[in-house]
């Protein structure tokens, strides 16, 4: 018969740590088996790191922040996940088979971007090995569907980058199971979507799209981050929603600037300028 001494002595082997001590897992495991009395049942002696209203503490937030940004850092490494080629664009583009479903006709006229995006995703990680150029979207409905099932399609992985809404962000059912991840706080996704970018495509959406968009274009801008292939899917929309002429004229933004980003209409299109920057 084991000793249990010996034989957590040897699961603490088995778990390939650089130190001899204690695992925190089987803390967690034995806190389960203590008596019940005032003093366990106390919210003092939870603990600490199993404690969800104290990990939710307002002071505490520095530290779910360091938590939200290592989580997907320490997995994605872990998965092998060396680059990226970011997929931003509307949730609320329907497939063209489903553009009936369209809550305008300037929606269901869109749809054709869910096409362009899924062979865009498809294209590229045709052309990937599985850890470069990987497909990483937003993981909900819509554009981002779109670019989750153009990498299943194509037989590889792609991440979703899921957040807390009460609307329409559940994860599509083609993300990658292992590299869907959910986010409390938008900062933090924003951080992961750009830290592993080798080109940024932006499809046609809304306010979240659009708070991607100029947020990727200031880091590139001002230097913050390296120039990447930045490509604007559908021209007559993006030149509708926005007069980039009258920032230059106006000098808000240099004549430069207007070269950070190219449009385009087609997944083969994209797939050239990234293919020209390199």
């Amino acid at each position: 018969m084991t000793h249990p001494r010996n034989e957590e002595a040897d699961n603490m082997k088995d778990d390939h740590r650089r130190h001899p001590m204690r695992h925190s897992r089987q803390d967690m495991e034995e806190v389960k088996q203590i008596p019940d009395t005032p003093q366990t049942r106390s919210p003092a002696y939870q603990l600490a790191f199993t404690d969800n209203d104290f990990m939710c503490r307002e002071e505490l937030r520095p530290v779910r922040l360091q938590l939200e940004l290592l989580k997907p850092q320490l997995m994605m490494d872990e998965a092998g996940i060396v680059s990226t080629v970011v997929l931003f664009g509307g949730a609320r583009i329907p497939e063209p088979a489903k553009k009936d479903t369209a809550r305008t006709e300037t929606l269901a006229e869109l749809s054709k971007y869910y096409d362009e995006a899924r062979k865009f995703a498809y294209l590229m990680t045709k052309r990937s090995d599985g850890n470069h150029n990987v497909i990483c979207t937003g993981g909900g409905p819509g554009v981002m569907e779109a670019g989750s099932r153009g990498a299943l399609e194509a037989g590889g992985r792609s991440i979703g980058l899921n957040i807390v809404l009460p609307h329409e962000q559940a994860p599509n059912e083609y993300v990658t199971p292992e590299l869907c991840f959910n986010f409390h706080y938008f900062a933090i996704r924003k951080m992961h979507f750009l830290m592993r970018a080798c080109a940024i495509t932006v499809f046609p959406g809304g306010f979240g799209t659009l708070d991607e968009t100029f947020e990727a274009l200031t880091l590139i801008q001002t230097g913050r981050m390296n120039r990447v292939p930045f490509v604007l899917f559908g021209e007559a929309f993006w030149r509708k929603i926005i007069n980039w002429e009258a920032l230059e004229e106006a000098g808000t933004i240099g004549a430069d600037d207007l070269e950070l980003f190219h449009f385009v209409e087609t997944a083969e299109e994209a797939i050239a300028i990234i293919d020209d920057y390199a």
